[in-house]
């Protein structure tokens, strides 16, 4: 169980890594990089979430997981990353509109 908290972890903090580089590509212009940047938030968060959804529909069917700190680390960390990746897109939005 472990490895698979470790997954969500890593998942979950490289979409929050990619959406804070897309925030600092966005400021310097670079809406291009910024796309390709976004995509792997987006991935990455997808594959976080994945794990997390898998986990749940594992304890519906009655395969309990203990609760461990790890456990509620990597879950912080997926909350973490939805956060900074809503206000990256809102972010990058704004720095485009005060571009034009």
């Amino acid at each position: 169980m472990e490895e698979i908290i470790m997954e969500l972890i890593v998942h979950s903090g490289n979409a929050r890594s990619f959406a804070m580089e897309a925030i600092q590509e966005a400021k310097k212009g670079n809406f291009e990089k910024v796309d390709s940047l976004l995509k792997e938030t987006n991935s990455e968060f997808l594959k976080a979430h994945e794990i997390q959804t898998k986990m749940i529909q594992d304890e519906i069917n009655g395969e309990s997981t203990a609760v461990s700190l790890l456990m509620v680390h990597a879950q912080d960390h997926l909350m973490n990353a939805q956060t900074v990746k809503d206000l990256a897109e809102e972010f990058i939005y704004l720095i485009k509109e005060n571009m034009k």
